[in-house]
């Protein structure tokens, strides 16, 4: 276990104010995004376990609200995906301004929705953005730029979520970088059965570690 600061931190992007956890275990050679999927936030009690996880191999971590409480309130912007990425994409620029992150590699985990601004931030960022993992993603709603991601992508999906398992294997296909695809057996979308979010937490760790620093 790494020594690690914690910090709540309040990241200014655009108009808005958004809620964050910054971790950074002391060492770290790379540090980890979090994009939560709609209807969820930072303390997302799934990813703050994979969070862990991928501390525990030396990486940082950031889980931050996308949205503040009232556009969290309506429906609509819960799907907005352009606006998301934009909110990811002002988050890492907020990072580079920091001593404890600035020259960090970074990675984006990507849940549902956030997955798409996962992939759509590493569209936009390139060779600087360090790698891309996607949780029960909907990488479909990225599908435009999906030729455009450089960083090495893994996908995440559970074998019983068959709609968005076909969905992502058509969005796997168009990737033209290092990508993976990790097919949990039996597991739904959220992953709730034993040891399958482990399973996740596990994979995405590994390929943080394989490819950040």
């Amino acid at each position: 276990m790494n020594d690690t600061t914690a910090n709540l931190v309040s990241i200014p992007v655009g108009d808005a104010v958004l809620e964050g956890d910054l971790r950074v275990p002391s060492g770290a050679s790379g540090l980890v995004v979090f994009a939560h999927g709609s209807g969820s936030s930072r303390k997302s009690p799934r990813n703050t376990f994979v969070a862990e996880v991928i501390r525990d191999r030396g990486l940082g971590t950031l889980l931050f609200d996308l949205l503040t409480e009232s556009e969290d309130e309506t429906y609509e912007t819960r799907f907005d995906i352009p606006l998301l990425t934009e909110r990811l994409l002002g988050a890492t620029e907020w990072l580079r301004g920091r001593d404890d992150a600035a020259t960090l590699d970074y990675g984006y985990f990507g849940s549902s929705t956030g997955a798409a601004a996962a992939v759509l931030a590493a569209a936009d960022l390139g060779d600087d953005a360090g790698a891309v993992v996607s949780r029960g993603g909907r990488v479909d709603l990225a599908e435009s730029r999906l030729g455009d991601v450089t960083a090495p992508t893994l996908f995440v999906v559970g074998g019983a979520d068959e709609p968005v398992l076909s969905l992502n294997r058509d969005a796997f296909d168009r990737l033209d970088c290092e990508k993976s695809l990790a097919v949990i057996d039996g597991a739904g979308h959220l992953f709730e059965g034993p040891g399958e979010l482990d399973e996740v937490a596990d994979l995405a760790a590994d390929w943080f570690e394989s490819h950040l620093g």
